[in-house]
């Protein structure tokens, strides 16, 4: 391919010649209908590759759109950004779009409107389903829109009535229709005023029947009053591109939901760029749900995170008081079927669904025995780790951290705790797959019945469906104890001073998820910084799976900056292990430290004297506060210590490190601060990872994993596949920020003999070809001279 077949949709003057190849490849394997898996470090120009890539053939209509997802806020940006820079050098821009969440959107929620005790996006449901009662037509709505659409106007299946919508839209405004409103009576929001009044308006005598006046949101039916269209378009946006900076004043200004407004657009947009969960999370994906089909090309940014994310995404939890509320809904209604007045309509509506009163009653006993055995195993538990000393309402001696109860041996495939007591106890498979119908019947009859609650058995239901019926080789149950510390005098159980409990499905091989959803679009590309080793990417990710029907081609760039503006070293020290160094409480003091945690401490010395700004990453939280508390006595600069806290605090910290001279900030490896953060510029001098950043490999979890992927890929590469390469990825990851621009200068160092090649349980081979190659492997006492010589 030459470069006329691309170029008009590439921003800048001359590409790199990685990115010319990224694009390329890209290109034949989207016309392929494959998935290319590429990683491009930093300075390989992976987004506006990508960009040009989908441009290209969707102008060649091989696709009708590409969807991009990210889950760092940086890169989506990053995206935009390149998107608009594409558009402004070609005839006819590509329509662009960028997904946010809803309760960004909502009006009446970022402006506070809601009640204190209710989340926007449970509120806005309530609305929308009252809105839409209210719209519903009576057989006679064969007419055009009442309002104007700009985009996406639907003219099939209108079950609404649009004048009605209209009438909802007139009579939330101050003044009625076509009357001068006062701005001062009207909702505003992001620098704009609405036409409605700010308080939540009820619908009109005319429109309901009896006393019943519902809420409603005009949003949302304006967008009905325009049959599902929006008077916003992508004219709005800076060439083309529309982030919610533009759709959310132009929507509330005209009257209409901004996020219906983004949903619309979104339908016939070339361009849409979202998170991750807009694509891999079951609760959100709908929203996108009708563009992810044959003609869509796909771009995934950031995909070392894939699996971990996805992971996160598929699981589920139950909290122990969702459960409690599911059944109290349970109870509210078997109360009112009590009285002989309100049972034979209830019975009715029951009957509706196909549920008898008595099985509503059935699951409220399985509840409530539910919330017995949980709570009777959280206590067994509890007394097994730490005695019974917390049953006395002392929960001082309770453990400081959340903790996990596995319901299963994580090593074996067998059924948990749970089923087994319930099969036991007569609740069977029956049971358990009728609860989300007898939930949805519960939450409809007490809807008519007109009780003032907001029911969530319904979705409580469906969870414990799929906890019975997914397997169990897959899947991981177990109870979670989030800690929580709350005040001991507002609990009902003693162990609920210090924890919030619940339920937790997790999932442990996203692969064959991510698997079905690649194979259900038309192709794409999986990029990052650190992909490698790829083979093991495309197995773990499901790409793998997807060769023998489609193209899967692999590509790896190296580091495109000048060698010589970087010192890369492997320091051989003894393996940096919680047997080799001891606790960090038992070598607090330098003169019990044992050899290797002063092997440790005279490597750190050496790195923090290192010029500028100095960032060390240790295995975890816990050694970066003792090596933090080493140096402060050992440098001549200030030592900054990262813990784990709010993105706030992290944040402040991460300016007081840019701000000024030199300084050292020590954090962990799996931080916040060695992932997604552009230490451009003179802010990063020398980077070092100490030890391999393995997660805890005694967690259930991560049993549960190592063992679901010793039967999917085999035993001998399991620990490899699941902790392995996702902790050197981690550690590349941290090694990333040093080096960002062509005239940047600085020192990588790998810390830990497992870094070199040929020694015991080496990683070596996890760090890309192009690394293994130009890394230097050196003794510690021979740092010092090297640090020195790099920089003079």
């Amino acid at each position: 391919m030459t470069d006329a077949a691309w170029k008009e949709f590439f921003a800048f003057d001359r590409p790199y010649e990685n990115q010319r190849d990224a694009i390329e490849t890209a290109v034949e394997v989207g016309e392929s209908r494959g998935y290319l898996a590429m990683e491009g470090p930093c300075g390989t120009g992976k987004t506006m590759a990508s960009l040009t890539a989908a441009a290209t053939l969707i102008d060649r209509d091989v696709f009708e759109r590409a969807v991009v997802v990210t889950p760092v806020k940086q890169q989506r940006l990053q995206f935009i950004e390149d998107l608009r820079a594409l558009n402004a050098g070609i005839d006819e821009p590509l329509d662009g779009i960028a997904l946010v969440g809803k309760r960004d959107l909502c009006p009446y929620g970022r402006e506070g409107v809601f009640p204190d005790d209710v989340g926007t996006h449970e509120r806005c449901e309530d609305l929308r389903e009252n809105t839409a009662r209210l719209v519903e037509s009576d057989g006679n709505a064969d007419e055009l829109p009442v309002a104007d659409a700009a985009v996406g106007v639907q003219t099939e299946d209108i079950w609404w009535d649009p004048q009605r919508a209209s009438d909802l839209v007139k009579n939330a405004r101050p003044g009625g229709a076509g009357q001068q409103q006062i701005a001062g009576d009207t909702l505003g929001t992001a620098g704009v005023q609405s036409p409605y009044f700010r308080s939540q308006p009820s619908a009109p005598d005319s429109m309901t029947e009896g006393d019943d006046e519902p809420l409603y949101c005009p949003f949302e039916a304006d967008w009905y009053a325009r049959n599902k269209g929006s008077p916003v378009d992508f004219s709005a946006g800076k060439h083309n591109v529309m982030t919610a900076d533009e759709y959310l004043p132009q929507a509330t200004e005209r009257g209409i939901c901004p996020h219906r407004a983004m949903s619309v657009m979104l339908e016939s947009a070339d361009v849409v760029v979202g998170n991750y969960n807009h694509l891999f999370d079951p609760n959100s994906r709908p929203l996108i749900e009708s563009i992810l089909d044959d003609d869509t090309f796909l771009i995934v940014d950031e995909a070392h995170r894939l699996e971990e994310r996805v992971r996160e995404l598929l699981s589920d939890r139950l909290g122990r008081s969702t459960l409690t509320r599911a059944r109290n809904d349970l109870h509210t209604l078997l109360t009112r079927a009590r009285e002989s007045a309100g049972e034979a309509e209830l019975r009715d509506e029951l009957a509706s669904h196909d549920v008898p009163l008595e099985a509503v009653q059935r699951a409220h006993d399985f509840y409530d025995d539910l919330l017995v055995w949980l709570d009777d195993r959280i206590a067994r538990h509890l007394d097994e780790e730490v005695g019974q000393g917390w049953r006395a309402g002392a929960p001082d001696n309770l453990p400081e951290r959340s903790l996990e109860i596995p319901l299963r041996d994580p090593e074996a495939v067998e059924q948990d705790e749970l089923t087994v007591w319930a099969e036991q106890e007569g609740y069977t498979g029956d049971l358990w797959r009728s609860l989300s119908k007898i939930g949805l019947a519960v939450e409809e009859a007490i809807d008519a019945a007109g009780l003032s609650r907001t029911p969530v058995c319904t979705a409580v239901g469906a969870l414990l469906v799929q906890w019975w019926e997914t397997d169990h080789a897959s899947f991981l149950r177990e109870i979670e104890l989030e800690h929580s510390p709350k005040d001991p005098r507002t609990v009902s159980e003693p162990w609920e001073a210090a924890y919030t409990a619940g339920l937790v499905r997790f999932e442990c091989m996203p692969g064959d998820t991510l698997q079905q959803i690649f194979d259900g679009l038309g192709g794409g590309m999986l990029m990052s910084a650190t992909l490698e080793p790829l083979d093991v990417f495309t197995e773990v990710s499901g790409l793998e799976a997807l060769r023998a029907e489609r193209p899967v081609v692999e590509r790896t760039y190296d580091l495109p900056f000048p060698v010589e503006n970087r010192a890369s070293l492997l320091v051989d020290t003894t393996p940096f292990t919680a047997r080799n160094r001891g606790d960090t409480g038992e070598n607090a003091n330098p003169e019990t430290w044992n050899r290797t945690r002063d092997e440790y401490a005279h490597v750190l010395r050496t790195l923090a004297r290192s010029p500028g700004n100095v960032l060390i990453a240790m295995p975890n939280y816990r050694e970066a506060e003792w090596a933090g508390s080493y140096l402060r006595d050992v440098v001549d600069k200030p030592v900054l210590v990262d813990e784990s806290s709010s993105n706030e605090d992290t944040e402040a910290l991460k300016q007081r490190f840019f701000d000024g001279d030199g300084k050292v900030l020590v954090t962990s490896t799996r931080g916040t601060l060695t992932e997604g953060v552009d230490y451009d510029g003179e802010k990063l001098s020398t980077c070092a990872v100490v030890g391999v950043p393995l997660v805890n490999i005694g967690s259930p979890r991560v049993r549960a994993v190592q063992r679901a992927y010793g039967d999917a890929f085999g035993d001998d590469v399991a620990f490899e596949y699941a902790l392995t390469v996702p902790a050197v990825r981690r550690a590349r990851q941290t090694l990333g920020r040093v080096i960002r621009g062509v005239d940047e200068v600085g020192v990588r160092a790998l810390v830990g003999q497992r870094y070199v090649p040929g020694a015991r349980h080496s990683v070596h081979q996890y760090l890309s070809p192009g690394e293994q190659e130009e890394f230097l492997k050196l003794t510690p006492e021979f740092l010092g001279n090297k640090i020195d010589a790099f920089w003079g």
